[in-house]
């Protein structure tokens, strides 16, 4: 069920230039640029800011002491990552029945960059492995999804350059 699932959310992401391209050609011009950030609720902000700047690599970009909230980037991509209010009450994300962040997907700069992600993080403090390195979908993109120390589906993902 999870391969059929991603199967089709596989081909959407893909042919997503295709169906822009063509719909671009009816559509009045966008006003948007791109994402800006995406912000992350977490429920162990120490944690999740650790797993950030030491297992990914990623520096601190500042934050907000009186949220709180920490705020990383690559470079990139930037992502705040909130402390939930009342960890006490907290409901962790069920992808399947909550609306909200399915997951975060983070491209990797080569099939060997994510394989040593992939060794790296399999052991890092509360990081859940969903699945390891493996073709998405019969490739030529690999991928694979991990829950950060705060419980937020991340996917890792090389797709080579066409004609590679």
């Amino acid at each position: 069920m999870r391969r059929a699932l991603s199967t089709i959310a596989l081909a959407m992401l893909f042919a997503w230039p295709v169906a822009a391209s063509a719909a671009s050609q009816d559509a009045p011009e966008s006003e948007t640029a791109g994402v800006n950030h995406v912000g992350l609720t977490v429920k162990d902000l120490t944690a999740s800011t650790a797993f950030f700047t030491e297992a990914l690599g990623w520096r601190r970009a500042g934050g907000d002491a009186d949220y709180p909230a920490n705020f990383v980037t690559n470079g990139d991509a930037f992502v705040t990552l909130w402390a939930v209010q009342d960890s006490a009450n907290q409901v962790d994300f069920n992808r399947k029945a909550n609306v909200g962040l399915h997951h975060l997907a983070i491209t990797v700069t080569s099939f060997t960059a994510l394989d040593a992600l992939y060794v790296r993080i399999k052991d890092w403090p509360g990081v859940v492995i969903e699945f390891a390195p493996e073709p998405a979908y019969g490739g030529p993109a690999k991928h694979m999804m991990i829950r950060e120390p705060s419980g937020n589906r991340l996917e890792f993902v090389h797709r080579p350059p066409r004609g590679k």
